[in-house]
């Protein structure tokens, strides 16, 4: 874990920075109103069926669930160690003594008595689920669950729907409401994307980005590895660099007493159509086994923009400048083929998958999740295209004993209208990444953004359960969805999933998503 928060903390933590005065600001102002209702609310109050922001933020700070601002701007989702926040909140909740920012010094030989010990290292959301010494409360109540949940998805507002509560703990499902209907489920099929890659290829599994000289031609090729956050950038801030490639190149060229060569790129690595089935669209290139910084035309890192028309060729193009500045001539670069003979030169690789996954989940990208899929199918066996990556995560998913009939997955991102996905499944994934048979998952945990904080979920939930509910988005035209992890105000963590189709006010549907996730939190429904 620790590895690969460091690849996406600096992000973070500039983040956090812009939006710390605010976030101060506004924590010092409720905070009188807060310790004020913490010690007036009752635990009937508190377990209200439509919670109002005051009742849900009082219960939260008494079960000790709510973040510590400071801490969370700090450094976003993680703390100093690489731990979700998530885990920390959930050990406070099972009133574990000991660690950073929670306690109080007993001695007097270095420090006050009332200074702050470091905050506790709180269990692994992984290890401390099943048995064992928990103080945790049971889980919800199915029944109480659904007379707080039932009335927030009969809204109109979200038309025809899907919804599922599961005990992560246990994995049993608690509450249900078209749980078993395959809908469209939009970029809430990353969730899926992500445990099958996780599963297919392993957490520590690394994109390679090589180049490779034949002996005869003296071509040298730049072979794809479908790696789509290989950067082009003088500032790599961690992810596989194309300049180093070719500083690596150049001096392994050096070596062979070459300062010209034929350049050409392989992209072989991927079969079929590289253009998705919405067309040219700003969300997301063409899916090809070489590109940098995912074909962006400027300097962003997520959200919709206009690519390049051909990413492959506009990455070996960049590359030729690179190998230019190193004194190394080369051809306009061309498609080609890297035989076997060919002698491998340099390399590049991407953080670890894991790092890959939480970057997808958190800002939702869809060109990470295609490649994803692919790199699925080609560890699978299958033809690496959209049709092979369908059977691939099919057939991962299944090995992993989740509920995947209806289930399609005609894309890994969830662009395409034709996917479609159960709550059952979205819920026993989440479940399925937490069990500690199979750490191997738990980025797809790890990965998803934090409510009011992060991601997708940065600007939601300001007066609700910022910190507290940590979820994947999902939107198109008539489809809101909404799934991930919440803990409730009795210390236990759950995962949901509330898809809803056929909505006609985008707004609304994700205002009452959110009030269904905030109630989700606010229930002590034990």
């Amino acid at each position: 874990m620790r590895r690969f928060a460091g690849a996406v903390r600096p992000r973070l933590a500039r983040a956090a920075e812009a939006v710390r005065p605010r976030l101060t600001r506004a924590a010092a102002a409720a905070k009188p109103r807060v310790a004020q209702l913490a010690r007036a609310v009752s635990p009937q109050a508190a377990r209200t069926a439509k919670p109002k922001t005051w009742q849900y933020t009082a219960g939260a700070a008494t079960a000790g669930l709510a973040l510590a601002v400071g801490v969370v701007t700090a450094v976003g989702p993680w703390d100093s160690t690489g731990q979700r926040t998530a885990e920390r909140d959930r050990a406070a909740a099972q009133e574990r003594t000991g660690g950073t920012d929670h306690g109080r010094h007993t001695d007097t030989s270095d420090s006050p008595t009332d200074a702050p010990l470091p905050a506790p290292s709180a269990a692994p959301v992984l290890t401390g689920l099943r048995g064992g010494t928990s103080t945790v409360k049971s889980a919800p109540n199915g029944k109480a669950l659904a007379g707080v949940l039932g009335p927030l998805l009969n809204a109109p507002e979200l038309a025809k729907r899907g919804a599922a509560v599961v005990d992560v703990a246990t994995g049993k499902r608690i509450y249900g409401d078209g749980a078993s209907a395959p809908l469209t489920p939009a970029s809430t099929t990353k969730i899926a994307t992500a445990a099958a890659a996780l599963a297919a290829l392993g957490p520590d599994h690394r994109l390679i980005t090589r180049t490779a000289l034949e002996p005869d031609t003296k071509e040298l090729v730049l072979v794809g590895g479908g790696d789509p956050t290989l950067t082009a950038r003088k500032e790599s801030d961690g992810w596989a660099s194309l300049r180093e490639l070719a500083t690596r190149t150049a001096e392994a060229l050096e070596k062979h007493d070459l300062r010209e060569v034929t350049l050409s790129y392989d992209t072989t690595l991927y079969a079929g159509p590289d253009l998705h089935p919405i067309g040219v669209n700003g969300n997301l290139a063409r899916v090809t086994a070489l590109m940098a910084d995912e074909a962006r035309t400027d300097d962003s890192t997520s959200g919709p923009v206009t690519r390049v028309a051909d990413p492959a060729k506009d990455a070996a193009t960049k590359f030729a400048s690179f190998l230019a500045d190193h004194g190394i001539k080369t051809t306009a670069p061309g498609p080609s083929k890297a035989t076997n003979r060919a002698e491998s030169l340099a390399e590049v690789s991407s953080p670890p998958l894991s790092a890959l996954v939480e970057r997808m989940l958190t800002n939702s990208d869809n060109d990470i999740a295609e490649h994803l899929a692919r790199q699925t199918a080609v560890a699978s066996g299958e033809r690496a295209d959209f049709d092979g990556a369908d059977q691939a995560i099919r057939a991962q998913l299944g090995k992993l004993g989740l509920p995947v009939s209806g289930a399609v997955f005609k894309d890994g991102s969830g662009l395409n209208r034709d996917d479609r996905l159960t709550a059952d499944l979205l819920t026993a994934l989440l479940a399925k990444a937490a069990d500690p048979a199979h750490p191997e998952l738990r980025a797809t945990l790890t990965g998803l953004p934090v409510a009011g904080f992060t991601g997708t979920l940065a600007g939601r939930y300001a007066d609700g359960a910022a910190g507290i509910v940590r979820a994947k988005t999902g939107t198109l035209t008539g489809v809101n969805t909404l799934a991930g992890t919440v803990v409730d105000q009795d210390g236990r963590l759950l995962a949901f999933a509330f898809l809803a189709t056929n909505t006609t006010d985008a707004g609304a549907a994700q205002s009452a998503l959110d009030r269904t996730a905030t109630a989700l939190a606010s229930c002590g429904c034990g």
